[in-house]
């Protein structure tokens, strides 16, 4: 009688689905990424279906028209929504590993099973520096990349958008960078609150904050330059830490929270360590007298970030030299962008962040 085996692709094909999954639920910004409008992070997968290099996001902006009451008519009173279009454009992004045959050998775990870890630590880590990238990007530039005529620009079309803890309100980039000091312009309670105003208030359009599913409140979230958080964390007579002694309860089972996290003022503020590998070269020493180091805080809302994904993350096996050594790569097809919104007839003209108030900061290392 002749035994059963697994067909090798079926196993190969449930590796691949395990590992997105993993991939999708365990990366630094998994609680904030989802398929609507809604969330903070929107994933789209239109192109795993069909061929194109770039998905389209619809833009949706806050309702703000007084109600029709009474016997007045609707028709023709109906509201502009206003909605816009955003393209996110999806490149191919990979990586792999080689194993020799004597290894494998030694080895008590199929290459797959040996590999997965650190492919799968390498391809959320690549996720969350496009997304850092991306919130700290220029009308689609990279910060780090950026001529200061793009950032000039950039800061011209968001000055309802852009939060500089000095209080500059002008449209020099390098100039509000540089006023920012260790004495006065560290983050602080006051700065979170005067960001979701901006966001909620002053902003035009206004930013939509998004609501949990637990318990049906609004929030927005905050993500800080680590060196950032700790100077939050460090602020004399912090009115935050006596209101998370009070949030305890209101941040446990929310998949918004997560350990370390803080809350104020409707704010869910979210230490993000990577944002320094990713930015703290580019911003080192801008600040005052060419000295003094700027973090990045990020108050963002719903639909800030576009996720597309023509192809999910799939692994492929490869012999070399003469089958004496075997790799494994895990590759996708995916981009990554700050949501924008523009005028004119292409909606490219005067961009504006869609969900993002981009918030600068003193600090030190």
């Amino acid at each position: 009688m002749a035994d059963s085996q697994v067909a090798s692709g079926l196993t190969v094909e449930q590796w691949d689905s395990q590992f997105f999954t993993e991939y999708l639920t365990e990366n630094r910004f998994a609680s904030e990424m989802g398929a609507n409008e809604a969330s903070i992070i929107q994933v789209k997968e239109n192109l795993m279906k069909k061929p194109g290099d770039r998905v389209n996001f619809a833009l949706v902006n806050k309702l703000s028209q007084d109600a029709i009451t009474g016997r007045a008519v609707l028709e023709g009173n109906e509201e502009d929504m206003a909605s816009r279009s955003f393209e996110v454009t999806v490149n191919k992004r990979r990586n792999g590993v080689r194993i020799a045959e004597i290894d494998e050998q030694f080895s008590a775990i199929s290459l797959r099973e040996a590999a997965k870890h650190v492919l799968k630590d390498w391809s959320m880590k690549d996720t969350e520096k496009l997304i850092i990238q991306a919130l700290a990007s220029k009308n689609g530039t990279n910060f780090a990349d950026a001529s200061e005529t793009v950032r000039d620009a950039w800061l011209t079309d968001n000055t309802d958008r852009v939060y500089f803890a000095s209080g500059y309100a002008g449209t020099d980039h390098s100039a509000g960078l540089a006023e920012q000091d260790t004495t006065n312009d560290k983050l602080t309670a006051a700065d979170i609150t005067a960001m979701k105003y901006k966001a909620l208030v002053t902003a035009s359009p206004k930013i939509r904050p998004i609501r949990s599913a637990e318990n049906g409140r609004h929030y927005f979230i905050l993500y800080c330059d680590p060196r950032v958080f700790r100077d939050l964390k460090a602020e004399s007579s912090s009115p935050i830490i006596q209101a998370q002694r009070e949030s305890i309860k209101e941040m446990e089972n929310n998949r918004l929270f997560q350990g370390g996290d803080l809350l104020w003022d409707g704010v869910i503020i979210k230490e993000v360590h990577e944002m320094y590998d990713v930015l703290g070269t580019p911003l080192a020493d801008l600040g005052d007298s060419g000295t003094v180091e700027i973090g990045c805080a990020f108050l963002c809302g719903a639909q800030a970030i576009g996720a597309a994904y023509a192809k999910r993350w799939k692994s492929v096996e490869e012999t070399f030299d003469y089958g004496d050594k075997r790799g494994v790569a895990i590759e996708s097809i995916y981009g990554i962008s700050k949501m924008q919104f523009g005028s004119g007839a292409t909606d490219t003209a005067d961009l504006k962040d869609h969900g993002v108030i981009t918030g600068y900061f003193a600090t030190t290392n």
